[in-house]
C-alpha cells in the first residue's frame, strides 16, 4: 500500500460500486414477466437477459483481476464504473432505438457485464492488500454480507420499479448511482502499487470461446429439443476448457489462471463453495417469481416483499458474523450456513401451493437470511485470507470467476429445466412454445404451474447441500495457528516463573 490512511473509506465507497453491479444479477428476476411481455419474446429468450450479463460479468474476471495488479485497482475500477454505468443507460433505451428490443436489451446487457467484470476484483483485491489478515475477516464479512443482501434487495427494488414507473428504470437507477459511486472512489480509494504481468491471450481466448458455448448450449436445448448442433455447442465447450486448463499447466510464464493458488486447500475449497452458492442463489429466483406472480397473483412489488426477511436477517447477523469469522474455524460457520439456506429453498419448494398462505411463505425467506449471513462473508474471508499479495488481484480474479461460473450455469441450467417441468406438468398448449408465466393463468392450470416451479426448486437445494459437503473439509486458517501457537507460547511464559520460583 503506497498511501497510510484508513482502509474503511475506501471500503465503503467501493461496496457503493459492488452492491449496485450485483443487485444487477438478481433486479431482472422480478422483471422478466413484464419484461417478456413487454418485449414480446419467449421465456427462455427473456432470461438471456440474465445470462447475457452473467456470461460477460464471469468470462472476463481472470483477466481483469489481472489488469488490476498491473495499472492498479483503482484506475481499473473506474473504467469499469464507467462503462457500466453508460451501458444501464443503453439497457433503458433499448426499446426505444432502432431493431429488435430483445436483442438490444441483451446485447446492452452484455456491454453492462463486461463493466461489472472491470470492477468487481478490485474490490476484493483492495481488501487483501489493505486490511491486514486479523481484520480481514470482519472486512470481508461486510464484503460478502454486501453480495448477500444485494442478491436479495435486487428483486425488492426491481418490483417497486417495476410497478411504478416501468421496467426500464431497473436500469436508469443506476445512472445516478453510478455518478455518487465514481466521485466516491475517485476521492477516497488510495492508489495501490502495481506490478508487472504478461497477459495469457492464448488462455484468454480459450477461457472465453469454451465458456460461451457450454453456457449457450446448455441454456438453448430445451427450446431446440437438444438436437445436433447443441450437444456439438456443449462437447465443444467442455473440450475448449479442459484445453484452457492443460495451457495453463503447460505455460511456463505467466498463466491466466495461476494453477498454485490452488495448492491452498482453503482457497480450492472456498472456490467450488462459491460456485454454488452463485449457483442456488441465481437459479432459485426465476421459478420463485413465475410461482408468485402467475399462481399467486402478486404483483412485482409484493413479489420482491416476499425478500425482505432474507434481507433483514442478513443484515442484523452480518457483523456479528463478521466477527465470528476472524476467531472461529471457517468450517463450523459456513456449514450450519449452508444447510440453512438448502433448508430454506427445499423447503420453499414443498411449501408451494396455489391456496397455502402468504404468511407461511415467509418462514423459508428467514430461515434464508439467518444461512446467508453465515455463507457469503465466511467463504470470502477463507479464499483470500493466505494469499500473498503479489497474486491479490489474481486472486479475487479466479475467486469471482468461480462465483459467477456457478451463476452463468445455475441460469443456463435453471432455464432447461423449467421448460422441461412446464411441459411435463402443462398440456402443450398452456406452454405456449416457451411462453408461459405470462397472463391470467385459469385456475384448472395452477396445479400443474405450481408443481413445475417446485421441482425446478429441488435442483438449487441440491446444490447448495454440496456446498455444505465442501465446507466441512475446510482447515484452520494460518492466522488462527498463528493466534494459537502465540497464545500457547504466552501461557508457557507465564507458567515458567511460577515453575521455577517452586523450585
Amino acid at each position: 500500500m503506497t498511501e497510510t490512511r484508513s482502509p474503511w473509506p475506501a471500503l465503503g465507497a467501493l461496496v457503493v460500486g459492488f452492491f449496485m453491479i450485483l443487485i444487477d444479477t438478481t433486479i431482472v428476476s422480478v422483471a422478466n414477466p413484464s419484461i417478456q411481455a413487454g418485449l414480446g419474446t419467449t421465456t427462455t429468450g427473456v432470461i438471456w437477459v440474465t445470462s447475457a450479463y452473467l456470461l460477460t460479468y464471469a468470462v472476463p474476471l481472470l483477466v481483469t483481476g489481472r489488469l488490476g495488479d498491473m495499472f492498479g485497482p483503482k484506475r481499473v475500477y473506474l473504467v469499469g464504473l464507467t462503462i457500466f454505468t453508460l451501458a444501464s443507460l443503453w439497457c433503458g433505451l433499448a426499446d426505444s432505438l432502432p431493431g429488435s428490443g430483445i436483442a438490444n436489451l441483451v446485447a446492452a446487457r452484455a456491454v453492462q457485464g463486461l463493466g461489472a467484470a472491470l470492477m468487481t476484483p478490485q474490490t476484493m483485491a483492495v481488501i487483501t492488500r489493505t486490511f491486514p489478515a486479523t481484520k480481514r475477516g470482519t472486512a470481508m464479512a461486510l464484503w460478502g454480507a454486501t453480495a448477500g443482501v444485494a442478491t436479495l434487495i435486487g428483486p425488492l427494488l426491481g418490483g417497486v420499479l417495476v410497478d411504478g414507473p416501468g421496467w426500464e428504470w431497473i436500469f436508469f437507477v443506476n445512472v445516478p448511482i453510478g455518478i455518487v459511486a465514481f466521485v466516491l472512489a475517485w476521492r477516497l480509494v488510495p492508489n495501490l502499487e502495481t506490478h508487472v504481468h504478461k497477459l495469457d491471450w492464448l488462455g484468454i481466448v480459450l477461457s472465453s470461446s469454451g465458456m460461451f458455448l457450454l453456457v449457450f448450449g446448455i441454456q438453448e436445448g430445451s427450446d431446440n429439443d437438444w438436437n445436433g448442433w447443441v450437444w456439438a455447442s456443449i462437447v465443444v465447450g467442455l473440450v475448449t476448457i479442459a484445453l484452457f486448463i492443460w495451457w495453463q499447466r503447460a505455460n511456463k510464464n505467466e498463466p491466466l489462471l495461476p494453477l498454485e493458488l490452488f495448492k491452498d486447500r482453503n482457497f480450492s475449497l472456498a472456490n467450488a463453495a462459491i460456485s454454488t452458492v452463485g449457483f442456488a442463489i441465481t437459479s432459485m429466483f426465476i421459478p420463485m417469481v413465475y410461482f408468485y406472480q402467475v399462481v399467486r397473483g402478486l404483483t412485482p412489488t409484493q413479489t420482491a416483499l416476499m425478500t425482505v426477511p432474507t434481507a433483514l436477517m442478513t443484515l442484523v447477523l452480518a457483523r456479528f458474523a463478521g466477527k465470528l469469522t476472524d476467531a472461529v474455524h471457517p468450517r463450523y460457520l459456513v456449514v450450519p450456513g449452508m444447510l440453512l439456506v438448502a433448508l430454506a429453498i427445499w423447503l420453499t419448494a414443498v411449501m408451494f401451493s396455489p391456496t397455502i398462505s402468504i404468511w407461511l411463505l415467509l418462514i423459508p425467506p428467514t430461515i434464508l437470511g439467518i444461512g446467508s449471513a453465515f455463507m457469503w462473508g465466511p467463504i470470502s474471508s477463507t479464499a483470500t485470507r493466505n494469499l500473498p499479495m503479489r497474486a491479490a488481484g489474481a486472486g479475487s480474479g479466479v475467486y469471482n470467476t468461480t462465483r459467477q461460473v456457478g451463476a452463468v450455469i445455475g441460469s443456463a441450467a435453471i432455464a432447461t429445466l423449467l421448460a422441461s417441468r412446464l411441459t411435463a406438468n402443462l398440456p402443450a398448449a398452456a406452454t405456449g412454445g416457451g411462453s408461459a408465466g405470462l397472463g391470467e393463468l385459469p385456475d384448472a392450470l395452477k396445479d400443474g404451474f405450481t408443481a413445475a416451479m417446485s421441482e425446478t426448486l429441488y435442483l438449487p437445494a441440491a446444490v447448495t447441500l454440496l456446498g455444505a459437503v465442501l465446507a466441512y473439509f475446510f482447515v484452520k486458517p494460518l492466522h488462527l495457528r498463528t493466534m494459537q501457537g502465540t497464545e500457547l507460547a504466552q501461557e508457557a511464559d507465564d507458567r515458567a516463573p511460577a515453575k521455577t520460583a517452586v523450585q
